[in-house]
Order: C-alpha cells, then structure tokens, then sequence
C-alpha cells in the first residue's frame, strides 16, 4: 500500500492559534519547503524565544524543514515537540502534530512507532469530536498496520476512514489496494471507481485501477489506465512504474 510522506496535514492551521503567530508559521513552512537548511535555522532561533505554547509554532516549522530533508526521525521528534506544547484542551492541533509524527515514523518504515502516535491522534481528534479528522488519521493508521502485518485491522480502520472521512480520496485508494491484495477484485474494482471520482486526476488512482483490470483480464481498460498515468504525471514515479507495466502487458499479448 503507497505510504504518504507530502504529510498532507502539514500545512493546516492548528486551532487557536493567532493570526500574527499563524503567518508567521506559515512563512517558516514555505521556507521549510523551499530551503529546508535556513528554515531549521530560523526555527531554531524562534525556539529560543519562547516558552510553553509559544514552542509549539517552532517546532512546528522544524518538523516540517526535516521532512523536507526526508530526515524522518528528527521530523518526528520535532512535531512531537510541537504537539507536548499545545495546551491539552486544543485536541484539533494535538491530533494533527500527533498524525505528523505519526507519518513521519510511516514514512521511515517504523511502523510499530507509527501506529502509537496515530492511534493517540485519533483518540485526541476523538476527543474534540472531530470525526472528518479521526477518519483521516485511521487512513494512516490502516498503512501502519498493513506494514505490520494486521490485515483484518487495517480493513478496519479503512471502513472508519470510508464513514468518517467520505471525501478523503485517499482512504478508497487504500482500500482498493487492499482488497487487490486479498483477491477480492470485485471490491478493489467498487472502491478505486470511487476513488477515481474524487481524485480523477491522481496517478496513483489511475495505476491502481489499471492493476485491479488486468488482474480482472481487461487489458484494455488495464492499458488505458496505465497510459493516463503517464499522461497525467509523465515525470512521476507512477508514470514510470506504469511504463514497465505497459511493456509487459506487450509482451504478454505479443506471445498469445
């Protein structure tokens, strides 16, 4: 199942937060973004400035500064930093700092590490009954357990993602992926239609579904996916798993 480091959370606001501190932090993740190595130094210097909540923003920026440097532990440490510094009544920016962590130890193949965090962001989210959140956060927390092993959970906390967070395109993904690698082609194929119509443009959909076809015997529907793909994002990772793809599905059908 694909792993999602962009931290999709990243850059939302955490609740409550003022509006000087929060363009400010804003600032400071675009620079994180764009030049990672002034961004840690930046924060590093606002880190001192402050205490208590005043932390958080800082160690926000320096999260997201290591994630650009795909230095996952270090992100890690730093967005749980952050999240210790919230007051304990703001469960929205809890939960969201926790799901960084969380994506942070996901993204560097911890995932016993991973489902600790998520599973705390979704009790956190839970707890401020924030439900759209909770369910993006079970989407995650399914990608943990699936690298751990525990299937049936992960199933689980797809169908809370699918009910709490309907939109979330990427929790169909997921699914779909899924049950391809459970052999129930008849569910991948229900749920990557659906992800294809909240995310018609997304790569990893169309070579999701261009998969579950092939694996279904429609090469041809199979074929057309895969060549989206490299419409969509000829540059991407997708695009050049998808070519490899298409060049053996050629084969295949060149030695029938």
């Amino acid at each position: 199942m694909p792993i999602l480091p962009t931290l999709s959370l990243l850059f939302l606001q955490v609740a409550g937060m003022p509006t000087a501190d929060q363009n400010r932090l804003e600032l400071c993740l675009a620079e994180a973004a764009r030049d990672p190595a002034s961004a840690i130094s930046r924060a590093s210097a606002w880190l001192d400035e402050g205490f208590g909540v005043d932390r958080s923003r800082p160690q926000h920026c320096l999260g997201a500064a290591y994630v650009s440097l795909l230095r996952w532990q270090a992100a890690e440490g730093a967005f749980l930093g952050a999240r210790l510094a919230r007051p304990e009544r703001d469960h929205e920016g809890r939960a969201r700092l926790g799901a960084m962590a969380g994506n942070a130890a996901l993204a560097d193949g911890r995932f016993a590490q991973a489902r600790e965090h998520l599973e705390r962001a979704q009790a956190e989210a839970a707890s401020g009954g924030l439900s759209a959140l909770g369910g993006e956060i079970a989407a995650d927390r399914a990608q943990a357990l699936v690298g751990l092993g525990a299937l049936g959970e992960a199933a689980a906390a797809l169908e809370q993602a699918r009910r709490d967070a309907p939109q979330l395109a990427d929790a169909w993904l997921l699914s779909a992926t899924l049950a391809r690698r459970q052999d129930d082609l008849a569910g991948a194929q229900a749920l990557i239609q659906t992800a294809a119509a909240l995310a018609p443009n997304d790569p990893a959909v169309a070579l999701e579904a261009g998969l579950i076809a092939a694996l279904a015997g429609e090469d041809a529907a199979a074929r057309k996916s895969w060549q989206s793909v490299i419409e969509l994002a000829a540059d991407s990772p997708q695009a050049a798993t998808a070519r490899g793809y298409l060049a053996q599905l050629d084969t295949l059908v060149s030695s029938q």
